[in-house]
């Protein structure tokens, strides 16, 4: 990266501290990551460096329970759509009107969800989610059972799937009991309410991503949406030139 992130500080709607960190001047474009990572999925791995020298504030806020932001672990702290509610505090928070919005896995499933909710971005990015994920309130029990075992100090099958990722969570020194909290915030949203968003909106997956079909249908369903398949899976996709390009190309676009 030739610049490095600033980082500042918002209160979500509840008083909790969250991190968020900005690169760039322009427009403003907010991105937000994926379970148990933290912005540094977008700015490390992902494309945010392009596009915030190719015009874009781009702004990364780390998720409640995640990374540098606040990670309570008592239940009252993790209401339902909490995530959602943290993202509209900086919206207000920084007065955002004119702005983008683009979310990867988790941060996709909020983006739909700041849609649904009345958030009005010139344009959206939902990346590495489907329609399957979003309309369920999903339990998450790969990841409850990974999180659990790390809560509890249980071992975890040497060079396991399993091991793999609890290795990923501690190397981020998240706190699995506040990851925990947040898989009970999710909210579904009815397939109902997707065909009355008027954002335009990329919807991309990788080809190996077992959510590329429902990601497909996602695409179907919202009004002003298209589809852009990208190599890698559910995680490499977003460190593919094919998708910096895609969002590049996308946000390159007049708004209607």
């Amino acid at each position: 990266m030739t610049e490095t992130a600033q980082v500042f500080h918002y209160p979500g709607r509840d008083g909790a501290v969250l991190a968020c960190r900005s690169l760039g001047e322009g427009r403003p474009l907010v991105l937000l990551h994926g379970f148990t990572a933290t912005g540094s999925q977008w700015l490390n791995q992902g494309p945010a460096a392009s596009l915030a020298a190719r015009g874009h504030r781009v702004l990364v806020p780390g998720l409640r329970g995640h990374g540098a932001s606040a990670h309570p672990r008592t239940p009252a702290a993790y209401p339902p759509d909490v995530l959602t509610d943290d993202i509209f505090a900086l919206l207000d928070t920084l007065s955002l009107n004119d702005y983008d919005l683009g979310g990867y896995s988790l941060g996709a499933r909020i983006v739909v969800r700041l849609l649904a909710r009345g958030a009005r971005p010139g344009r959206a990015i939902v990346a590495a989610q489907g329609l399957s994920v979003i309309t369920r309130a999903e339990a998450g029990d790969q990841s409850r059972h990974i999180l659990t075992a790390l809560a509890n100090g249980e071992p975890l099958e040497p060079g396991a799937p399993d091991a793999r990722a609890a290795r990923w969570i501690t190397a981020l020194a998240n706190d699995p009991q506040a990851l925990l909290r947040v898989l009970d915030t999710h909210v579904p949203t009815p397939a109902a309410d997707l065909p009355h968003i008027p954002t335009p909106t990329l919807v991309t997956a990788g080809a190996d991503d077992p959510r590329r079909a429902s990601a497909e249908d996602l695409a179907a369903v919202l009004p002003h949406a298209e589809f852009t398949l990208v190599p890698g899976n559910h995680i490499t996709a977003l460190g593919t030139s094919e998708f910096a390009a895609a969002l590049t190309s996308f946000l390159a676009r007049p708004i209607a």
